[in-house]
């Protein structure tokens, strides 16, 4: 905590407003601080927007603009026992840096610790804005930028004070759900209950469940990483669900890629391994679209060995809808079956009734007794960062907007935002967003270019209206998509969430598309044409 809040005053100190911009070229006044672009959040997706500008946008400025006082978004923010990856670190690890430990599903601090060395190797301490939460950003189609205000909080959590900063361009990387708080469902009798009450979000420093018999009530990820990891202390554990998930064991090691690294260069035996887990992973998530029965089978049987053929496996493992309609949940070798399976911890599918002074009443009449109750009841969604976004000064609805190529809104210019899969690697998407990013960026420049817009044509006039996410109906999707961007059914009015295709329409595609307009405003704000450059 010393060593960040040292490093938050250096980066605070010495700050020079520049008076060239590759976006942009009036001068901006000394009292604030102005960049090409702005990246907000220093979580996995920041953090590779920021090399990828470094590699691909060489002379262009840029800050991170990052709320918490360290790096790593979900990686710092959740410390709940266990917490790790369900995706492997060959896909959630960045295209230009290879993960080379031995272990290809990664725990937290692992994690972390492959952020810190990204920014160490890419010295981008320096251009990262600690303690500041951005609370609006307003742009200026006359001045061709953004204006952020953001509220910055010393290292030690107080003096609070509002700082403006101004840029070409916005690159929102801040996530897709609330920092704030978890969502939790209201229980009836909640305040009845004498133990203590925790959501994984928030899980406290001084929380000792050893010796203690602990309810969690949730079937997702986060439920299936938990209780393992605080099976062997806690005196017993029982997971509490609705309805069951998919889940599926897969080895922690990649035993292709492990060898791969004993005779190949690491970043070859890495480009190799990923190519491997992305077609791994889209033909696994086709089969589910194609042959639902037959994926379903496969998982069912598994599970039925990992459980053993006397567990009541249709009852807590044998899901309503199909492979993929939800997130799969990952156990890495099965970890979760060794922990039923040694009776450290057991599994409910009920209702809740209501809490009770010593624990849990269920729809059935069983009482669960407890010491400790988890709700790992999900997140709750939000739209770019919690922030307010207004436009020559209107406010932007973002449920009102189309979304364009699955990273940036119609009629909303010079921003870009990252939000990836939920059938795949997040970082699969951060990095195409991030390369068409610095692709569009190099453009602009350089054909003078300082404003980017996408626009609706003619043709898209009455276009038929499909959900951000569709075919997707996890709850904590469906209770926040209402605030979300709409697609429709044609390009590029998609958010297609496969990858593959992606890559098509993201890294193949031209940036001058005839749906981005592009202009630049002279010095009375009206726009003026730029001549293309010849050959562009």
């Amino acid at each position: 905590r010393h060593r960040r809040a040292r490093g938050h005053r250096r980066l605070e100190s010495g700050r020079r407003s520049p008076k060239r911009t590759l976006l942009g070229s009036t001068t901006v006044p000394d009292r604030v601080e102005h960049r090409d672009v702005l990246i907000v959040g220093a979580g996995i997706s920041g953090i590779g927007g920021a090399v990828h500008l470094q590699q691909r946008c060489p002379g262009t400025t840029f800050a991170l603009l990052e709320s918490r006082p360290d790096i790593g978004g979900t990686w710092d923010l959740f410390r709940y026992p266990g917490v790790r990856s369900d995706s492997d670190m060959h896909t959630l690890g960045f295209s230009f840096k290879p993960w080379k430990a031995a272990e290809s599903i990664a725990g937290g601090p692992a994690i972390l610790e492959y952020l810190r060395e990204t920014v160490a190797e890419h010295n981008l301490e320096q251009h990262i804005r600690f303690g500041h939460r951005v609370l609006r950003a307003e742009w200026s189609s006359s001045d061709a930028r953004w204006t952020l205000t953001a509220v910055r909080t010393g290292p030690s959590g107080d003096s609070d004070q509002i700082v403006t900063m101004t840029c070409g361009f916005l690159f929102m990387c801040s996530g897709y759900y609330s920092y704030r708080e978890g969502y939790t469902p209201k229980f009836p009798g909640r305040d009845r209950f004498k133990g203590r009450i925790v959501h994984p979000q928030e899980w406290p420093d001084d929380l000792d469940h050893a010796g203690q018999r602990v309810v969690v009530i949730g079937s997702g990820a986060t439920a299936m990483t938990l209780i393992p990891a605080i099976a062997d202390t806690a005196a017993h554990v029982t997971m509490i669900q609705r309805s069951p998930t998919y889940v599926v064991a897969r080895p922690s090691k990649d035993a292709i890629a492990n060898q791969l690294r004993r005779f190949l260069p690491a970043r070859l035996a890495y480009a190799l391994t990923r190519k491997k887990n992305v077609f791994r992973q889209g033909l696994v998530y086709r089969k589910t679209r194609t042959d639902p029965e037959k994926v379903k089978k496969l998982l069912l049987d598994g599970v039925r060995q990992g459980l053993g053929a006397d567990y009541d496996v249709d009852t807590h493992f044998t899901p309503s809808y199909n492979p993929w309609d939800q997130r799969l949940c990952l156990l890495p070798d099965g970890d979760l079956y060794h922990t039923i399976r040694s009776g450290k911890a057991s599994v409910v599918t009920d209702h809740i009734d209501t809490f009770t002074e010593a624990g849990i009443r269920l729809q059935s009449g069983e009482e669960l007794q407890a010491d400790l109750i988890v709700t790992a009841t999900g997140l709750n969604l939000v739209t770019l960062g919690e922030m307010d976004f207004v436009v020559d000064g209107d406010r932007v609805d973002f449920a009102r907007t189309w979304t364009y190529r699955g990273l940036a809104y119609s009629d909303v210019p010079n921003l870009v935002s990252t939000f990836g899969y939920v059938n795949a690697s997040w970082t699969l998407k951060a990095d195409l967003t991030s390369e068409y990013v610095c692709r569009l960026l190099n453009h602009m420049t350089k054909r003078g270019y300082t404003r980017c817009t996408p626009r609706l044509r003619s043709e898209d006039a009455g276009m038929p209206e499909r959900p951000w996410i569709a075919d997707f109906p996890a709850g904590y999707m469906k209770r926040s998509m209402h605030l979300l961007p709409r697609q429709s059914d044609r390009e590029p009015w998609l958010n297609t969430q496969n990858y593959a295709r992606d890559v098509k329409l993201i890294r193949k595609t031209a940036i001058d598309d005839g749906v981005l307009t592009f202009d630049a405003p002279d010095q009375s704000g009206s726009a003026r044409a730029v001549q293309v450059l010849a050959g562009g």
